[in-house]
């Protein structure tokens, strides 16, 4: 597993910078509209993305999540509390999305 960031996105960075330069700028302003540390906010989006059940927005928020200092067991403990709310088949392809990446 390439822990590069994909290709469509730095495509998106490329052909469309307007737009790139709008999301970062909308991304930026939503982390600093309240009172959650980074490490609170980047737990946050990764659960977000395994509710989701989206194995790219997993991978990326557990990139990010290495990057900012998080330990794999606290990136792993995301996913196993996604058991009890999302079940078990969804819950497990999100930890092996985790895994993909640890």
């Amino acid at each position: 597993m390439s822990t590069e960031i994909p290709k469509q996105f730095k495509k998106l960075q490329t052909d469309y910078p307007d737009v790139f330069q709008s999301y970062e700028a909308f991304s930026s302003a939503c982390h600093k509209a309240g009172p959650l540390d980074d490490k609170q906010r980047r737990l946050i989006k990764l659960a977000l993305a395994v509710a989701i059940g989206s194995e790219g927005a997993v991978h990326s928020n557990v990139r990010r999540a290495l990057d900012e200092g998080l330990t794999s067991d606290e990136i792993k403990h995301v996913a196993v509390l996604a058991f009890a709310s999302i079940g078990l088949p969804k819950a497990q392809a999100a930890l092996s999305w985790v895994e993909d990446i640890l």
